[in-house]
């Protein structure tokens, strides 16, 4: 196969930009048809789907399933999820079927409020920027005011704003931070334009009134970590009441308190029970049409918030009662952005009844308690495996190209035998051998 150099790439076509990068391989025509397929036959869809991204060359489904039977602040949710893992939706619905029974999930938002930053150097003392600041602020407000108008009828707008001196970093770097409100939209574009305008606002304002203080905007941009915007979900009930195979009540929830706090103090840890945290609020991130890398950027910077990284979710049983919690950043939107373009998200959205900015971080907290709960659950009774590897055990059939007689076979073999890709295979061999004799 030889690569070669593609000029002028994005003013093609996106049907010859799929010639041009299927031709890269030594099967160009197949990969060309492969790309072409995976585009939905409606048109105006297809056109859509297709400006989402730059040099689109197709769509890469993933399933979207569901996890039904939520009860979240005594309502009822059936939550869709996007996820290519099986054992990631399996996880989330066996969760909600078991806390449906002890009152469900409680969800909190603690605050909404988000952040930006204009970072910026200056040869000023800290001193001057403290003594223009009631200068500063009707200058801001009046270049702020054509790009806030919509923001601010809704609720939303930029809310307060500091310089601080940080000579930590560098000895003459300053740093505007800005908090916003947004109303139901994540608004990033919204706080980055924002955020832009008070930058040259500040420069051309220090220029003329302290030109000798080489005062320069280094960059302005939203930050991802938005600890104002906080969400908590919680399950408590009673320790009899936590009934599972493999331990009982008290041993179980025992050991529930005890790996929270593993995760809290051993960061191996930790970085995988938060992971699989994600795994639920990611899937419902991605359904909704909302950017989760940066939800899961700012979940992580959280969980390393006093310098050592560690588990999002706690545990503990107080006077024979079982207590777990969650609590996260997390910055998103039910409108606007993809939100509001994607057809599927719309769907999913009234899915969930047309939930609010905050009424979904409530779910999606809710969720991601979740999730940590069945893992956490699998891990200190009967082991992950078991569960994870049977629902994978179809991934495995469909890559091993076996027919519907052998699923069922194998499916009934492997309810009390170990699941590998080898045992998987050396089975269907059998079976293949048996036959045809």
């Amino acid at each position: 196969m030889s690569v070669t150099f593609l000029e002028n790439f994005s003013a093609q076509t996106s049907e010859t930009k799929r010639k041009l990068v299927a031709m890269q391989t030594g099967n160009s025509e197949s990969i060309r048809q492969i790309l072409q397929n995976s585009l939905p036959s409606d048109i105006t869809l297809a056109q859509r789907f297709e400006s989402f991204s730059e040099n689109n060359l197709g769509l890469y489904a993933l399933p979207i399933g569901v996890a039904p039977n939520f009860l979240i602040n005594g309502k009822l949710y059936h939550i869709p999820m996007v996820t290519e893992e099986s054992s990631v939706v399996a996880a989330a619905s066996s969760s909600a079927k078991f806390w449906y029974k002890r009152g469900g999930f409680k969800s909190v938002v603690n605050g909404r409020e988000k952040n930006g930053q204009v970072h910026f150097t200056s040869e000023a003392p800290s001193e001057y920027f403290d003594s223009i600041s009631e200068q500063l602020q009707p200058r801001f407000y009046e270049e702020l005011l054509p790009h806030v108008e919509g923001m601010e009828s809704r609720g939303g707008g930029v809310k307060s704003w500091i310089i601080e001196h940080r000579p930590e970093v560098m000895p003459n770097y300053y740093r505007l931070d800005v908090r916003f409100g947004t109303a139901d939209a994540m608004g990033a574009n919204f706080i980055n334009t924002c955020l832009e305008v008070m930058g040259r606002t500040l420069e051309q304002f220090v220029r003329e009134n302290n030109p000798d203080s080489n005062t320069r905007v280094i960059m302005a941009i939203l930050s991802n970590y938005n600890p104002g915007s906080t969400v908590t979900a919680s399950v408590s009930c009673p320790v009899e009441e936590m009934i599972t195979k493999g331990a009982t009540p008290q041993e179980f929830s025992e050991r529930l308190v005890m790996a929270t706090r593993i995760a809290c103090c051993d960061v191996h840890r930790a970085a995988t029970h938060n992971k699989g945290i994600m795994n639920g609020i990611d899937a419902l991130m991605i359904a909704t049409g909302n950017d989760f890398r940066a939800i899961e950027a700012g979940a992580h910077a959280w969980a390393a918030r006093d310098g050592q990284y560690r588990g999002l979710s706690e545990a503990h049983i107080s006077d024979g009662v079982f207590h777990f919690s969650l609590t996260l950043p997390l910055t998103l939107g039910t409108v606007g952005g993809l939100t509001s373009l994607h057809p599927v998200a719309g769907a999913v959205l009234d899915i969930l009844d047309n939930p609010s900015a905050e009424e979904l971080m409530q779910i999606a907290a809710a969720l991601g308690l979740a999730q940590n709960f069945t893992a956490l659950r699998a891990l200190t009774t009967l082991g992950i495996q078991k569960g994870h590897m049977r629902m994978h055990l179809g991934n495995i059939l469909i890559g091993l190209n076996a027919t519907r007689e052998e699923h069922e076979k194998v499916s009934e073999w492997f309810n009390d035998n170990t699941v590998s890709l080898s045992a998987v295979r050396a089975y269907i061999e059998k079976l293949r051998e048996n036959g045809a004799k």
